[in-house]
This record gives C-alpha cells, sequence and structure tokens, in this order.
C-alpha cells in the first residue's frame, strides 16, 4: 500500500482535546508511521471553546516538526484547521485563508453534531462563492445529514468534497453513523477517509485496515494518497479509478432510512 496522507489530525500540543504535551504528540507521530502513514496535516479545532488561530498553528507546526526532527521521526506535519461552521462568522477573511489544508485553498468544515442544522448548505455554498474551496469533515457523524440525505449529495454536485473518519467505516461511532458511511461510499460520495485522531491509545491514528475491512481496500491510494495530496497543493483531485466500484463497499445488516 501507498504510504498515506491523514488529512485531519488532532496532532499539535495542548491547544485543544488532542494531546497535551509534546510528548503526546511524538507518541502519536510513532503510531502514525506504523500504521504506514507519512503525512500528517493538524486539524486543530479552530471554534468557539477552542478559539485557536492561524499563527499559533504555525508556530505549534514548526516545533513539532523540529521535535520530529530530533527524534529521527520521518514523519510530516502540516498546518490546517477543523473550522465549526458555527465559528465562521467570527472569523476574519484573511484570517480564514491561512486556515487552509496545508496553507492552501481548501477548508476543512466541521458541521455541527446537531439534529438541525439550519444554513449548513447555504454557508458551505457562500464559501465558495468567496473563493474558498471546501472540505466537509466527517458527515456521516452529523445527525442533521443523516436525517437530510439529500444536503451531502447537493454540496458534491457543487464541488464540496467530503472527508470520512476511517473508524466510521467499522463501528467505532455506532451502527447508525457506520451505516451512513458506507452508503456514503456505495454512491459515490466519499472523496477521502483519514484518521481523525486525537491520541496514540484511545483515538489513534489508523486508516488502511478500516478501509480493507470495509471494502474500500481498492481505493486507498485515491483516498488517502492522491485526493489529499491534490488538496494540500491547492489543485483540483483526480477522479476515481474506475476499476474500483462502489459495489465492493459492505453492506451494513440494516434497512436504509431515507
Amino acid at each position: 500500500m501507498c504510504a498515506v496522507i491523514d488529512l485531519h489530525c488532532h496532532v499539535l500540543p495542548g491547544i485543544d482535546d488532542g494531546p497535551e504535551t509534546i510528548e503526546g504528540s511524538i507518541e502519536l507521530a510513532r503510531v502514525a508511521l506504523k500504521a504506514g502513514i507519512d503525512t500528517l496535516v493538524a486539524t486543530p479545532h479552530v471554534s468557539a471553546r477552542c478559539p485557536n488561530d492561524a499563527a499559533t498553528i504555525a508556530r505549534l507546526v514548526r516545533e513539532l516538526n523540529a521535535r520530529l526532527a530530533e527524534e529521527a521521526l520521518p514523519l510530516r506535519v502540516l498546518p490546517g484547521a477543523e473550522i465549526a461552521i458555527s465559528q465562521l462568522p467570527a472569523i476574519e477573511p484573511e484570517e480564514l485563508a491561512r486556515l487552509g489544508l496545508g496553507g492552501g485553498p481548501w477548508l476543512l468544515i466541521e458541521p455541527p453534531f446537531t439534529q438541525v442544522a439550519l444554513g449548513l448548505e447555504g454557508r458551505v455554498l457562500e464559501l465558495q462563492r468567496e473563493g474558498h474551496r471546501v472540505v466537509l469533515a466527517h458527515p456521516e457523524r452529523c445527525p442533521a445529514l443523516q436525517r437530510d440525505r439529500r444536503v451531502v449529495r447537493s454540496l458534491v454536485q457543487e464541488g464540496v468534497l467530503t472527508s470520512i473518519t476511517a473508524g466510521s467505516l467499522v463501528g467505532r461511532f455506532g451502527g447508525e453513523v457506520r451505516h451512513y458511511a458506507l452508503e456514503l461510499a456505495r454512491e459515490g460520495l466519499v472523496h477521502n477517509v483519514t484518521s481523525d485522531a486525537h491520541d496514540a491509545v484511545r483515538r489513534p491514528p489508523a486508516i488502511a485496515d478500516e478501509l480493507q475491512r470495509s471494502g474500500l481496500g481498492a481505493l486507498s491510494e485515491w483516498l488517502t494518497r492522491l485526493v489529499p495530496e491534490a488538496i494540500i497543493r491547492g489543485t483540483e483531485p483526480p477522479p476515481a479509478p474506475a476499476e474500483a466500484s462502489p459495489a465492493r463497499v459492505r453492506r451494513a445488516p440494516w434497512r436504509s432510512r431515507r
């Protein structure tokens, strides 16, 4: 399997609900390397609870990369952010432009964990009109998007990409989340799979095994290397390989809820 780019990882120390210390960040990095990951995009929360800014994120990325070099760990960490959609009105345009994944134009936007998400679709489309590109973080874990399946389909048609958490594909966040993640994959609405890791033990950086177990192994290179590489470079992601059929995706043993 190709080396993996993990586009969504809470690896920076003391900045959100990821590792509290840089030692914890190093342990997470060691686990990531063992899992075949050679690049982590640091995506700390930018929210009302964690009002992080681009300058702080950049400083911590530099410090962590320096420490990784001292430890002779061949892992690259790039800056990014997981931006709560509810926090967008509080972020100045210049600051928002500095929070892109890998420093590029793609923003990782987190939908709310609520039953209703009024205005979500309109706000994402507004970001695109302002010149940003949008990656939607773990839509399978958003109850509002589970209830209204139309929204993700509509956003993808408008050029939005989806990033699914690997653990969702194998039931780590419950049956309904797994069901919806697999449904999105079968419909060709998944563009990237990440670890969304927060530590080395409870929520470690793991992706490859989950892809194999869910039937997405044939798409591994596209989901975890080619698409994230394009996002980091600020280019258009390549189309999914034709030989990797979504029909191979495992089916959840319960009925679809529409």
